[in-house]
């Protein structure tokens, strides 16, 4: 025995609401890379700001060492002066500009981090900008299956819209 089922009423075409859905499906994968770029910049952001911590901590070991050693070069000026002391505190005096140097070297490096750290950081900001607004634009698309209205999916356009533009923004920050 068969059996067949048949819809009757209230489900007629509706061409209007197909558009709307592939309208809301196209939203969504511009939601889903404005995502996915999103994450990728936090990400970098975090990295960043890691590798620059790494080189402050770096810089400041480098200026302990250098103060260590003029601390020991004073010390030892103080001292009766032997052949053995000033050649000690001339190797602490060259070691000590040295570490200088060196840090002066890793400071640059720390700072060129810190500026790449604060570009990942307004990039994200601007990805999580748009992605607000195209979760928004979905969300007021979606609104219309539920009303009928047809300013749902107008308002969803214009605010998709303005997600995608402040995403690309992102992209074009240097």
């Amino acid at each position: 025995m068969e059996h067949e089922m048949h819809h009757e009423g209230g489900h007629e075409a509706d061409p209007a609401g197909q558009r709307i859905g592939i309208l809301a499906a196209i939203i969504g994968i511009f939601l889903a890379v404005v995502t996915i770029q999103s994450h990728r910049s936090h990400t970098q952001a975090v990295i960043v700001r890691t590798e620059a911590n790494d080189q402050w901590s770096f810089y400041q070991a480098k200026k302990i060492k250098g103060h260590t050693l003029e601390v020991g070069r004073d010390l030892l000026s103080n001292l009766p002066p032997t052949e053995k002391s000033a050649a000690l505190i001339e190797r602490y005096k060259s070691e000590a500009e040295r570490y200088s140097e060196d840090a002066k070297e890793i400071q640059k490096e720390a700072q060129t981090k810190e500026k790449e750290c604060a570009l990942a950081e307004k990039q994200a900001l601007r990805f999580d900008l748009g992605e607000g607004f195209l979760e928004l634009g979905l969300v007021l698309c979606s609104l219309y299956f539920i009303s009928k209205k047809k300013l749902f999916p107008v308002l969803g356009v214009i605010s998709a819209a303005s997600g995608v533009a402040v995403s690309v923004t992102g992209f074009l920050l240097h």
